[in-house]
């Protein structure tokens, strides 16, 4: 049974562990054995919170290891991009040669979000936007950073919410990801 590693904001939901399980259900469906990073069952005892979550991080990159692909959750994550963390992930698993699929449940391109949501982005021509520090901001018609959009194996789903509560728990396009890396896999 192949195992696929689940990244994404929602281990930080106050039901991170009910939708882990959901998740997990969910690729029991399609034949896969889901790694939610909660699974790690670790002792948190350190002197210091900078060990505890280095620890955290430390577990989490072992379960990757362990994975034979990985599903990310690229949902922005407070701000315009996905949530740091997973980008790291889906780069790490990509440097270990593993699959990755990604979904986001927020339907527009990474420009338009720039340009909704950061402070002073200015139109300079029709294909060249700066933010208030005058840099530029990407314009490729890709749903995040061009670097992650060119880490996946196949197109990255975009679902649009009808429940905006539901940002980051609604699963559609993470069952959808199942049903591309079950057709990746023959």
């Amino acid at each position: 049974m192949n195992k696929i590693y689940l990244a994404g904001p929602e281990v930080f939901l106050q039901n991170a562990t009910e939708i882990g399980e959901y998740k997990k259900k969910l690729c029991g469906l399609y034949g896969f054995q889901g790694l939610y990073p909660l699974d790690n069952v670790l002792e948190l005892n350190a002197n210091n919170p900078q060990e505890n979550g280095l620890m955290i991080a430390r577990a989490n990159e072992k379960l990757i290891q362990e994975a034979d692909a990985i599903i990310a959750n690229i949902t922005p994550f407070r701000g315009c991009s996905c949530d740091v963390g997973t980008a790291y992930e889906m780069g790490l698993a990509r440097g270990l040669g593993k699959p990755v699929f990604a979904y986001s449940n927020d339907e527009r391109f990474f420009l338009q979000r720039n340009i909704e949501e950061l402070p002073g982005v200015n139109r300079l021509s029709d294909e060249l936007f700066v933010d208030q520090q005058q840099m530029t901001l990407e314009n490729f018609g890709l749903i995040d950073n061009l670097m992650l959009d060119g880490s996946v194996e196949a197109p990255i789903i975009r679902h649009q919410l009808v429940d905006k509560t539901q940002k980051y728990s609604e699963l559609l396009g993470f069952e959808q990801c199942l049903k591309q890396l079950k057709k990746h896999l023959g």
